[in-house]
């Protein structure tokens, strides 16, 4: 029987992504001037408010609503007619410092207090999850991969004006159907656009169809079953903060595979690289794209464990659903020659403490196409090739 896997994206103006821009645009300024910033930082956005809330410690100084009413701006929010504007919301932030309790763990980890090496201690314990396949030529499942093209196309027309109707709000879907694990082709896909009135819904489904939907599809994927749906509520006049209160965080599958992988419920914006639930996904996914790409397996699931102020992780473990060239023990051994997933490790491996981090929250964080995002690099793939070949 065929299984179907179903994947979303959102766009930029889409409430919850406006938080998570924000969160980001502030974490991007404060390393620019302090990359030692140490930074939580959580945003809500409603009708004519943003909020800004959290833990800050840093050297730098951040003009922080001029930064968020810039960013709102940019995303597309410029008339108070749509219940949302960056020249009349208002903005105010509640930001404290960091706990020292914390503090105290991250800059000396249980290892340090114990006589080692001097090393980061994990900002919180949890665990995080990196995955590639072979799916794609970016190593990303096909549903969220389209998912998020599409999402893309559609803030590229209504920026360019091609679509002048497009407004910032919007979502997308993509249903792929897959047999015994290969792909099939794309069962169904969802557009909605938050729209100007006095558009036709037929109107709208035509041009979307024509100049979103179409030149995102691979034809090959895409047959007379294919059903397509565009705005199926009716009508979308009525988007963004005004309809919808927006939060950091709130898209963390939307920002990883898209469900396809298990997810270890850390959300990544607003965070600085101390936090491992940013930088430990983006070195589980750096890795797990070296396995596929090394050959040693057809899709890669790498789960890390970390407890607070402790270095080294509790546990790694991988998966690779039975496509693997050797067991998963071994693969996990390899890759542990390979990649060091300690917090400190990782940040000057991909050198994280850097104002790279506001493109990442829209459109995904993983398989960006153009993005030179370091941990889609396969930098060390000789390396793992070589670490494999001794279990072979």
């Amino acid at each position: 029987m065929p299984q179907l896997i179903t994947s979303e994206s959102v766009t930029e103006g889409h409430p919850d992504k406006i938080a998570d821009q924000i969160s980001d645009g502030i974490l991007d300024a404060l390393l620019a001037q302090d990359p030692n910033s140490r930074v939580a930082c959580e945003t809500l956005v409603t009708t004519g408010l943003v909020l800004v809330s959290g833990e800050i410690t840093t050297e730098a100084y951040v003009d922080v609503p001029r930064l968020c009413r810039e960013i709102i701006r940019d995303i597309g929010y410029t008339r108070a007619k749509y219940g949302f504007d960056a020249d009349t919301c208002a903005v105010l932030t509640s930001i404290h410092d960091q706990s020292q309790d914390i503090a105290h763990g991250v800059s000396r980890s249980v290892e340090t207090r114990q006589g080692g090496d001097q090393d980061l201690g994990a900002g919180d314990q949890g665990m995080v999850v990196g995955f590639a396949c072979d799916e794609t030529t970016e190593l990303m499942p096909l549903p969220i991969f389209l998912a998020h093209r599409l999402a893309e196309r559609l803030a590229e027309v209504r920026k360019s004006q091609l679509l002048p109707f497009v407004l910032p709000d919007g979502k997308t879907q993509v249903t792929v159907s897959y047999q015994d694990g290969v792909v099939q082709g794309v069962e169904t896909v969802v557009v909605s656009t938050q729209h100007k009135s006095g558009v036709s819904n037929d109107d709208i489904g035509e041009q979307i169809r024509q100049h979103v939907i179409d030149p995102v599809l691979p034809p090959e994927w895409v047959g007379a079953h294919t059903r397509v749906l565009v705005n199926p509520s009716g009508r979308f006049v009525l988007g963004g903060p005004h309809a919808d209160t927006g939060l950091t965080g709130r898209k963390i599958i939307v920002d990883s595979y898209g469900g396809v992988a298990h997810h270890g419920g850390g959300a990544f914006s607003g965070k600085d690289p101390t936090k491992v639930d940013r930088s430990g996904a983006y070195a589980a996914r750096w890795a797990a794209k070296h396995v596929v790409s090394a050959g040693l397996a057809r899709r890669c699931e790498i789960q890390i464990a970390y407890a607070i102020g402790v270095a080294r992780p509790l546990a790694v473990h991988i998966d690779t659903f039975g496509t693997g060239v050797l067991p998963d023990a071994q693969l996990a051994q390899a890759v542990a020659q390979v990649f060091d997933f300690r917090p400190a490790a990782i940040i000057e491996a991909l050198d994280l403490r850097r104002p790279i981090y506001r493109q990442t929250a829209s459109y995904g964080h993983f398989g960006r196409p153009g993005a030179d995002f370091p941990w889609e690099r396969l930098d060390r793939l000789a390396d793992m090739k070589k670490a494999a070949a001794v279990y072979r």
